[in-house]
């Protein structure tokens, strides 16, 4: 899961902190060191959070 995140983060081109920025500005309260441990699996990211990439980004 945290592979495919980078690589459709990278496709937006967009850097963590400005997927997060972005995320918050939305509603979504996630800060970038959370969003790096999503992408490197050492946190499971939640639905909600999943949610928000789906509709946001």
């Amino acid at each position: 899961m945290g592979a495919n995140l980078r690589v459709l983060r990278n496709k937006a081109g967009l850097s963590q902190e400005k997927l997060c920025t972005e995320l918050q500005r939305r509603g979504c309260d996630i800060g970038r060191t959370t969003y790096a441990k999503y992408e490197s699996g050492e946190l499971n990211i939640k639905a909600s959070v999943i949610v928000s990439l789906k509709k946001d980004i």
